[in-house]
């Protein structure tokens, strides 16, 4: 078992030095190891040393620090995709290049139900109104081996496994909307 390494203050010495000078006298011996934690730990103000130790344990929780910002959105990437989309949003073409394809699939998956299970003919609906290439089983069985989406063994069923999407998702969504926008205007 790994030894804990505990860092020791105590905010009083004159109150360190009373504990122990009464722990020491208590005893006719001289204290035994976990003896001389606790009488360490009940100078500094707690219990007994598993109250020490618990305290440092969740001081560390505390004290961790919180996960790095995800990395910016990748603006070129987001551009060369934006081509991809006519001015209502829809997928105008299969981009040739997997970095895209990528971009392109978490897109459509943002835009498909969450939590929800549906039939294939039900799926291919959904993607249909999402692209204008015909190709819904190309969407679908990317969709699945990216594994942004689930289907049944039998492939009767669907449902969107939920994931953190790229930070260039969101950038692309607000872009195609501002686009949406402009045209309607």
């Amino acid at each position: 078992m790994p030894r804990t390494v505990l860092a020791y203050e105590a905010p009083d010495i004159s109150a360190l030095a009373r504990t122990l000078h009464q722990g020491l006298a208590a005893l006719e011996r001289t204290p035994g190891h976990v003896e001389l934690l606790n009488l360490l730990a009940r100078g500094a103000g707690f219990r007994n040393f598993q109250h020490m130790r618990a305290d440092a344990q969740a001081r560390d929780r505390l004290e961790t620090p919180p996960e790095p910002p995800a990395p910016p959105a990748d603006h070129a990437r987001c551009e060369k995709a934006l081509r991809l989309f006519d001015p209502s949003g829809r997928l105008a073409r299969w981009p040739k290049k997997r970095n895209q394809q990528i971009l392109c699939l978490w897109l459509l998956w943002s835009r498909l139900p969450a939590g929800e299970t549906f039939p294939e003919r039900r799926m291919n609906e959904l993607l249909n109104a999402e692209h204008l290439f015909g190709d819904h089983a190309l969407l679908r069985r990317e969709l699945i081996e990216f594994g942004l989406f689930r289907r049944t063994p039998d492939g009767r069923e669907y449902s969107r496994i939920e994931r953190e999407p790229p930070p260039e998702m969101g950038k692309l969504a607000s872009l195609l909307r501002q686009r949406r926008l402009a045209a309607a205007a």
